[in-house]
C-alpha cells in the first residue's frame, strides 16, 4: 500500500496492523523504544488507576504550567481529534507535527504487528522525548503491568481509585487490579497512591520492588470546609486554597495525589503555592463532571464503571432541584451495565440510550431491553428511546426538556464524544425559541 501522507491515513494504517483490538504484553513497546532511542531526560510522572487518571494528569499539567514550567502532556482517549491525546505547553499538537514520529514508528516495527494503541502511543512517546520540555506527563492506558506506557521508566508513579474494570485482562477484584496498576512502580522512586482504602496487593509490591510508597492518610492528606481546603504532606503545607476548577465529590482526592507527586519531586520540580493555587483554578478538562451552562443544563462525564458512576449520582444529587432529568447513555458490553443502570435509575426520568460506532459497544436496544428486565423505577413515571448516535440522543433529549431540566450524558468516551463533534453544545430548550 502507499505510504500514509496525511495523520487521518496514518490512524486508518494503525488500525490494520494487528488482528487484535487490545494485546497485553511489553515485549513489542521495549523493543520499539529501543530502536526509537526513546529517552527522557527530565522528569516524568506516570499515572495509573481505574478512576481519576484524566483528572489527576490535568491537574499536574496546570500546576506545572503555572509554575513556569515547560509541560508535556499524553492523555486519552480523545473525543473528536486524535490531536487531543497529546499537549505540549497547554495546547494540542497538530497533526503535522505528529506525522514524522508515525513514520518513525513505521520503519522502526520492521513488519513487527503492532496494536493501535501500542503503534500511536509510541509515536507521541517519540514526539515527546524530543521536544524541549521540563516534565512529561503519561497517563496509563489498560492496567498498568502490561501498558505500554510502563515500557517507560518514571520518576515518579502516582495510582488513583482502583475499582472494579476490565476484569477480563485484570482480574476480577481490588487486590488483583492492584496489582496490575503496581507494576508502574520502579525500584528507589517515589509511588503516590491516592486511593483512601488501598489494596494490600500495592502495598506488598512496593515493598517487593523498593519503591518509596507514599500513602494517602499516612504520608498526605486533605481537609476543607464549604469554602477551602488544605493539603500536608511530609514535609509541606498548602491552606487556604480554593476548590478545583473540576468539579466532583473526588477531586480532592486527585488533588491530594497531585501535590504528593510534586513533594516528592520538589528537589527537581519546586512549585510555589501561588502555582498551585492558580494550577487548580484554571484546570480543564473536558467530559469530567463538566457542567455546560444553558437550558436546560447540560452535564457531560464518561463515567462508565459501577464506581464513576457512584460519583456521578453523588455529584448529580448535590446539584440541587431540575423537575425532570433526562439522560443520554451509551457504553461498552462488558461494562457492569446492570450495576450501572440501577445505580442512577433513581435520578433518571427518561433514558435515551443509543447505539455507539464501535462493535464492542452495546446496542441501544440491548440497553433498553436490559432496563426493562430490570424493572427500574426512577423518581415518577419513566420513559425509555432508543437512538442511532449521541447526537440524536441528545437532539431528542432536548425536544423533550423544558427549560429548567437538566440533560446527562454519560457513558463512553464515544457516548460523550459524540455529542461534542461540533463542539461544545449549548442548549436552547423549545420553549425558548
Amino acid at each position: 500500500m502507499p505510504t500514509p501522507t496525511t495523520l487521518a491515513e496514518w490512524l486508518a494504517h494503525c488500525e490494520q496492523l494487528h488482528p487484535k483490538d487490545i494485546d497485553m504484553g511489553l515485549e513489542r513497546s521495549l523493543l520499539l523504544k529501543q530502536r526509537l532511542g526513546i529517552a527522557f531526560q527530565v522528569p516524568v510522572i506516570t499515572v495509573a488507576g481505574t478512576n481519576g487518571k484524566g483528572s489527576t494528569c490535568a491537574m499536574l499539567e496546570s500546576i506545572g504550567l503555572q509554575a513556569g514550567y515547560r509541560v508535556g502532556l499524553y492523555i486519552k482517549p480523545h473525543f473528536v481529534h486524535f490531536e487531543e491525546r497529546c499537549r505540549v505547553n497547554g495546547r494540542s499538537v497538530d497533526a503535522a507535527e505528529l506525522i514524522p514520529h508515525f513514520q518513525a514508528v513505521e520503519e522502526a516495527r520492521a513488519g513487527m504487528p503492532l496494536t493501535y494503541f501500542e503503534f500511536t502511543t509510541m509515536a507521541i512517546l517519540r514526539l515527546l522525548a524530543s521536544a524541549p520540555l521540563d516534565m512529561v506527563i503519561l497517563e496509563v492506558g489498560l492496567g498498568g503491568r502490561l501498558d505500554t506506557i510502563n515500557a517507560i521508566d518514571a520518576d515518579c508513579a502516582v495510582i488513583t481509585s482502583i475499582d472494579i474494570d476490565h476484569t477480563a485482562y485484570l482480574g476480577t477484584d481490588r487486590e488483583s487490579i492492584g496489582r496490575e496498576k503496581a507494576g508502574i512502580m520502579r525500584a528507589g522512586k517515589p509511588v503516590v497512591v491516592g486511593d483512601p482504602m488501598v489494596p494490600a496487593s500495592i502495598v506488598g509490591h512496593a515493598a517487593e520492588v523498593g519503591a518509596e510508597l507514599r500513602l494517602l492518610g499516612r504520608d498526605f492528606n486533605y481537609a476543607g470546609d464549604k469554602q477551602q481546603w488544605g493539603w500536608g504532606g511530609r514535609d509541606k503545607r498548602f491552606s487556604g486554597l480554593a476548590y478545583p476548577a473540576l468539579r466532583g465529590a473526588n477531586q480532592l482526592l486527585n488533588a491530594s495525589a497531585a501535590l504528593a507527586a510534586f513533594e516528592a519531586l520538589r528537589d527537581r520540580l519546586p512549585i510555589t503555592a501561588q502555582a498551585v493555587r492558580n494550577g487548580f483554578a484554571s484546570v480543564e478538562l473536558t467530559g469530567r463532571f463538566q457542567i455546560v451552562p444553558g437550558q436546560p443544563t447540560l452535564v457531560l462525564d464518561v463515567a462508565h464503571n459501577p464506581h464513576a458512576v457512584g460519583a456521578l449520582a453523588e455529584n448529580l444529587d448535590q446539584m440541587g432541584f431540575f423537575p425532570r432529568t433526562h439522560v443520554v447513555f451509551g457504553a461498552m458490553a462488558d461494562k457492569d451495565l446492570e450495576a450501572i443502570l440501577r445505580r442512577m435509575a433513581p435520578l433518571v426520568d427518561a433514558w435515551h440510550f443509543t447505539d455507539l460506532p464501535i462493535a464492542r459497544a452495546a446496542s441501544a436496544a440491548e440497553l433498553q431491553q436490559l432496563h426493562e428486565r430490570l424493572a427500574l423505577k426512577g423518581p415518577g413515571p419513566v420513559a425509555t428511546f432508543r437512538h442511532a448516535s449521541p447526537d440524536d440522543a441528545l437532539r431528542a433529549a432536548i425536544e423533550a426538556a423544558d427549560p429548567a431540566d437538566r440533560i446527562v450524558v454519560f457513558g463512553s468516551f464515544f457516548t460523550v464524544g459524540g455529542v461534542l463533534k461540533d463542539g461544545i453544545p449549548r442548549l436552547s430548550a423549545k420553549h425558548l425559541s
